[in-house]
């Protein structure tokens, strides 16, 4: 991560400016592909760069190394917390949507697979999809407070949502346990809606970028 920050310092860029291709910034930097999207990832996280599908990685906010790491400790300290509340009120809201959907609730979780499910075979992450598809359960959910407390943490999970997607193989699982979850819901079992929640948010839960 510190050789991507000096290699920007030292080639002038500012914000608003993209960076090369992540094969490029590897070679350029004498590093794995690998270690350049991990990084690439913790400085989205860390809200310095913008990683957008097929526009590339945009500079936000160029900082300094140890507001990376300070941040990246902060949300691994957090991360626990953020687990504990979306296993407590995203299993509910599961559960309250298989009880409570109207066929504009079920199009509307139809609507974010099928947008996900383009991002995942496009090569995005899926990181929009993923998003919309947790907020129409919620709204199906149909309960105004629990909506509000999903609101209210919505930025911390955003930022444990990119680092699960970002790693290999995540988006498709992700699409997957949303289809089991968006199943359970159709089906109005509530029970099977909250168990499907609970294992989704599980995987979800493991967070490498965070195990530190």
């Amino acid at each position: 991560m510190s050789q991507i920050q000096l290699w920007i310092a030292e080639n002038g860029l500012e914000v608003g400016d993209r960076l090369p291709p992540e094969r490029e910034l590897a070679t350029r930097l004498g590093v794995s592909r690998a270690t350049v999207s991990q990084a690439l990832v913790a400085m989205e996280v860390v809200g310095m760069v913008s990683v957008r599908h097929g526009d590339g990685v945009i500079l936000i906010e160029p900082e300094g190394s140890t507001k990376v790491t300070r941040a990246l400790r902060r949300h691994a300290r957090q991360l626990p917390e953020i687990i504990e509340a979306r296993d407590a009120l995203e299993t509910k809201l599961a559960a309250l949507a298989a009880e409570r959907r109207t066929e504009a609730d079920l199009t509307a979780i139809d609507e974010a697979l099928a947008f996900m499910e383009r991002e995942v075979a496009g090569g995005g992450r899926g990181v929009e999809g993923d998003e919309r598809f947790h907020a129409a359960v919620t709204a199906a959910g149909h309960s105004r407070l629990l909506a509000k407390l999903m609101a209210e943490i919505s930025d911390l999970i955003r930022d444990t949502r990119i680092s699960s997607l970002s790693q290999p193989g995540r988006p498709a699982n992700s699409l997957k346990g949303h289809r089991k979850i968006a199943d359970a819901i159709r089906a109005g079992d509530s029970g099977a809606a909250a168990a499907a929640m609970q294992e989704h948010v599980a995987m979800v839960s493991d967070v490498a970028l965070f195990n530190v």
